[in-house]
């Protein structure tokens, strides 16, 4: 019997379905994602990539609402080190936004999605749903950019569709150093068709950070005469002031103290003006949990930033977990760990609570750049990349003025003046300073988060 002839146009589009079902891993797709009154239009993967032959990091990624075909493929990764990036998705610039509830999701109207395909990667591994085999979480910068590397390779292996679209690598905190340190990576991998990075109060340089925060605290009215004159005294000669690594004994005494005011008294590190959730930051027990917020980024080159208690509270037995200060983190933690949306998400029964931050990962991370100096230069020096930083002018953490003396260190060529935003960012040649191609971008009124920053 004689078999019917294909048309051209249908093989056409038959070889088009099959090469999407291919493509785009089917067993990662979320077909009903709890808390939603409505599901989207948009689709939405999650599940593993491989970061290395013990380690599983795991990925949410939702396609563009707009044409995903031809928008750009942007990377989020949230900092820590040790913090989750669903933190960016549930409650900054994903597609929808936990309620306070812990149940329910409301969706964003300033979604990156509106105009982006978004990866959200949990990285490294032991940090929310993303885990290693032997259970060993002790890594370092080298390490995680490597990692990140080839969980980024894998997604590609996943979503071939995709190799050709423009890619960004983004991020905030301490994705200031995740981001440089991955960039430098794909930029030699000619697959991968880097445009760009953006970095939201992002540590750059630890000495810039530490050094700027004390003008910062000084200049916000948070440091009194007498403080300020003993700093002086202490901790500056020849009108240079090094508050980073001094070793002299008053001035270390003269920063513990500022540390204490930023970090240990009530104010909001992330937020000046905003209040602060719990309390004074320190240690708090949640039911059977203690909850430790210190993420050990400021003044770390000086004796008070040792963290012995933190270490001695892991071995003892006793539940501990770490919260970025100022913090509830009630809500996406229920939502997160609800049983149905962890096999929504398809998720690992055996795998832990997940926890915004785990403080295992934290303590035991090998910090091996002081600066992203060199990763910076190398990537102007390509003239190929689209270079964003970006800052709150409220944040203490990551402050804007550090992030801004980074940018001047970089000695690249000014094209445009110090002005205000009016809310759409302009064009630039790469490896001049302007608004789009390295560019100190400060938000009025902005913190650390993103979660009140629209897209466009």
């Amino acid at each position: 019997m004689p078999r019917a002839a294909l048309s051209p146009l249908l093989l056409l589009l038959l070889l088009s379905w099959a090469s999407r079902d291919e493509a785009a891993p089917d067993q990662d797709e979320i077909d009903c994602l709890p808390g939603l009154a409505k599901q989207p239009s948009f689709r939405q993967y999650s599940g593993y990539l491989k970061a290395s032959d013990s380690k599983h990091f795991h990925y949410w990624f939702v396609e563009s609402q707009n044409d995903p075909k031809n928008s750009p493929v942007v990377l989020w990764l949230n900092g820590g080190p040790g913090c989750s990036s669903l933190d960016g998705l549930l409650t900054e610039h994903g597609p929808f936004l936990i309620q306070p509830d812990g149940v329910t999701l409301e969706y964003n109207p300033y979604s990156w999605n509106l105009i982006a395909n978004m990866l959200y990667i949990e990285s490294p591994a032991g940090v929310g749903f993303s885990y290693s085999d032997d259970k060993m979480y002790v890594t370092n910068d080298t390490e995680v950019a490597e990692n990140n590397y080839q969980a980024l390779k894998d997604f590609y292996h996943l979503f071939p569709e995709y190799k050709d679209n423009k890619l960004f690598l983004t991020g905030e905190s301490y994705a200031g150093i995740y981001i440089p340190t991955l960039a430098v990576l794909v930029m030699q991998d000619p697959s991968m068709n880097l445009q760009g990075l953006a970095v939201g109060n992002g540590l750059s340089s630890y000495e810039q950070n530490d050094n700027s925060l004390v003008y910062f605290a000084y200049y916000h009215g948070l440091l009194g005469n007498r403080l300020w004159t003993s700093l002086q005294t202490h901790c500056c000669s020849q009108n240079k002031c090094n508050f980073y690594d001094n070793k002299d004994p008053d001035c270390v005494n003269n920063l513990q103290e500022v540390s204490r005011i930023v970090g240990k008294s009530g104010l909001n590190i992330y937020n000046l003006y905003a209040p602060c959730a719990g309390g004074v930051p320190g240690r708090d027990r949640s039911e059977d949990t203690l909850v430790v917020q210190d993420f050990g980024n400021i003044f770390t080159r000086l004796p008070l930033k040792r963290r012995f208690p933190e270490a001695l509270l892991l071995r003892s037995g006793d539940k501990v977990r770490l919260d970025p200060p100022c913090t509830n983190t009630t809500a996406p933690s229920t939502y997160l760990n609800n049983p149905y949306v962890r096999k929504a998400l398809h998720i690992p029964e055996s795998l832990p609570r997940w926890d915004m931050c785990n403080l295992m990962v934290n303590l035991q991370y090998r910090r091996l750049y002081e600066s992203m100096n060199s990763q910076y230069l190398k990537l102007l020096s390509s003239q190929k990349y689209q270079i964003l930083l970006y800052n709150g002018d409220v944040d203490m953490a990551c402050n804007f003025m550090g992030d801004e003396w980074f940018v001047d260190s970089l000695n690249q060529k000014v094209k445009c003046c110090w002005g205000s935003w009016a809310g759409v960012l302009g064009e630039g040649e790469p490896g001049e300073e302007s608004p789009v191609s390295k560019a100190a971008l400060s938000k009025d009124g902005g913190s650390h988060w993103l979660s009140s920053f629209p897209v466009g």
